[in-house]
């Protein structure tokens, strides 16, 4: 019985199943629907099946949804497939669709899908490429006149854009051009990258760390090299790896994690001389990415730890209108004027508030950290050694020294003649580990925490962030049990992990809005990074039981609500419902979850892995964690 297939006419079948079963109209089949749960399913030789209850139901239109996406007239259904255990589904439709939903190329084939964007300019599309890629300039010249249909701007950057270049551009956002190579018979090809999903349909930098780790997973090297390869092209190109390839985004990077992504790639790559070539040149790129951002003026502090810190003019132009209304009212109330007048004013340069100006020196911080927002962060961010991002460099300069060590004899001498050892950067990680465990460290609460080098005091602010130490290797085996035995219990909830306590978070009110990034919320890298951590000091259990319970909630909202999977999940009461910031995306679709969001698609296939066959089989059979341990 499980392995009959049937031949079924699709666009009949859509129609009188979501005519039946979708009763509140809005595409999908979910446990909010009202309908009998009962469908009589015909085949194309006459035949009736009956298929029951909302989550078979919900897998027939998502089958029925991808055969009339791809065209076809009839399609082929299994029972194998309608009636796969929802684990084993959900790892499927995340391996076989979902990375190929989320797949984007910068090229004449790949920018139909770029084109139709909520945040391009009305009437244009502007294609902004970098100065020192004249090749680009002319390949996408030519584009534009092969398609004036199109209506395609393109842009030559200038050599060092400045805040003020950046700020003239916000009248004209557009896309920044990634990576080209030639093919065999000689055409220009974009190098793939994979896009967060929703809204977000560009190139995020610690997005695809995270990404990376889901490809590898569902052995996809090749794809996950392209990350790499785009990444590595906007070092060179552009500077910096860019918190997103979109204009308002030049002077902003993202958190730190190239040489992971190197380091988790290389054992899927050849051990050839092609992956020799490669290794040097993503090397260098992130030696040049480490120096000329992270170690600049501007990222650096009096401790020897580094910040967070993004040179702007002006709101951040990606937030949504009245973002910042919480935070201008009491400032224009008091210049008497609403506060979307007041964004207006203020970025026309019409006006000038100090108190403003401190304020977004911070939010531009915050938002290169990826954590926007947050109260760990906010109004502060410019003034904090984070434990985040000094974990990361830590990382950062161990995977150098490690990758000098063991791929080029314990040194490597750049093009311009300057020579790094493997020695200096183990020395750099270790004065780092002494300065963290100096600043950030608190041993009578054992727990890391962000430190105001300004009011030269730890924050006591208890973040998900605590654990990256354990994921860097950073920790102690006396802090890493310090964390385990105090950490977890404060931030270990029902769906995973917490991104912060709720009494850190503090009261919410309307002049204090929930944050996406605090308490009630979870994260998908938070979660995959305390997992990796916990199992590099032996905490497999601990690692296992996280994992179970992230999972546990994501299988659980897909089953019920149509296979989705969204870019944040309340985890203290398990829903994807959840009312913050930016509303959730990956959650709003007809039919079929448009690609999941990818680093959530990531988590749920790392996570799996981690798991027992007892425990994937407990998964499949949706048993709550409560009940296990």
């Amino acid at each position: 019985m499980m392995t009959k297939r049937i031949t079924v006419p699709v666009e009949e079948t859509l129609r009188r199943l979501l005519a039946q079963e979708d009763t509140d109209g809005d595409g999908c089949i979910t446990i909010e629907d009202r309908g009998p749960q009962r469908f009589m399913l015909h085949d194309c030789d006459g035949r009736t099946y009956e298929i029951a209850g909302h989550e078979r139901l919900a897998n027939l239109l998502q089958d029925l949804t991808l055969a009339q996406r791809a065209g076809k007239q009839t399609t082929t259904l299994t029972f194998r497939r309608l009636f796969q255990p929802p684990a084993d589904r959900l790892q499927r439709m995340i391996r076989e669709c979902y990375w190929d939903d989320l797949t984007r190329r910068t090229d004449e084939e790949g920018i139909r899908h770029l084109l139709p964007d909520e945040k391009t300019a009305a009437g244009a599309f502007y294609l902004y490429t970098p100065h020192n890629d004249p090749e680009a300039t002319r390949y996408f010249e030519q584009l534009a006149e092969k398609h004036p249909e199109w209506n395609l701007k393109v842009m030559r950057l200038p050599s060092r854009p400045t805040p003020e270049d950046v700020f003239r551009l916000n009248t004209s956002p557009g896309l920044l051009t990634l990576a080209l190579r030639r093919t065999a018979d000689g055409r220009c090809a974009g190098v793939p990258f994979i896009v967060p999903g929703g809204r977000f349909n560009e190139m995020y930098g610690w997005d695809s760390y995270f990404i990376l780790l889901g490809l590898l997973q569902d052995g996809k090297p090749e794809l996950a090299r392209g990350l790499v390869d785009n990444l590595v092209y906007q070092i060179e190109h552009y500077g910096r790896i860019l918190n997103a390839n979109r204009s308002y985004y030049l002077l902003r990077s993202n958190p730190p994690f190239l040489t992971s992504m190197i380091m988790a790639l290389l054992p899927h790559l050849p051990d050839d001389a092609a992956t020799r070539t490669w290794l040097r040149r993503a090397l260098t790129a992130a030696i040049k990415e480490y120096e000329s951002v992270w170690m600049d003026q501007d990222h650096q502090t009096p401790t020897g730890l580094n910040r967070y810190f993004s040179r702007g003019r002006g709101f951040p132009p990606e937030t949504e209108p009245g973002h910042y209304d919480w935070r201008v009212r009491p400032v224009a109330r008091r210049l008497d004027m609403d506060p979307g007048t007041f964004v207006q004013l203020y970025n026309s340069g019409m006006l000038s508030e100090p108190e403003v100006d401190d304020w977004l020196t911070h939010d531009r911080a915050m938002r290169e950290s990826g954590h926007d927002t947050t109260y760990r962060l906010i109004g502060r961010c410019a003034h904090l050694n984070t434990v985040d991002l000094n974990s990361l460099l830590y990382k950062h300069e161990t995977d150098i020294a490690r990758l000098l060590q063991h791929a080029f004899g314990g040194s490597f001498t750049l093009k311009d003649g300057h020579r790094h050892t493997a020695a200096q950067w183990q020395e750099r990680a270790q004065k780092r580990r002494e300065r963290v465990n100096r600043y950030l460290w608190d041993e009578s609460r054992g727990l890391y925490f962000d430190y105001d080098f300004v009011r030269q005091e730890r924050t006591g602010y208890v973040s998900a962030t605590t654990f990256y130490p354990l994921w860097a290797g950073l920790a102690g085996p006396e802090q890493a049990q310090r964390l385990v035995e105090t950490g977890l219990p404060l931030l270990e909830a029902a769906g995973g992990l917490l991104s912060s306590t709720e009494s850190s978070r503090g009261a919410i009110s309307e002049t204090r809005p929930q944050c996406q990034w605090d308490y009630p919320f979870g994260w998908a890298p938070h979660q995959m990074l305390a997992w990796q951590g916990l199992l590099n000091y032996g905490y497999d259990t601990e690692a296992r039981r996280l994992a179970y319970r992230w999972l546990y909630t994501l299988l659980r909202n897909a089953v019920d609500y149509n296979g989705v999977l969204a870019e944040k999940y309340d985890v203290v009461r398990r829903t994807h419902r959840v009312s913050a910031e930016y509303g959730n995306v990956g959650t709003s679709f007809r039919g079929l979850p448009e690609g999941g969001f990818a680093w959530t698609n990531a988590s749920f296939q790392v996570g799996l892995a981690l798991l027992s066959p007892a425990l994937r089989t407990a998964l499949n059979r949706l048993i709550p964690p409560e009940w296990l341990w």
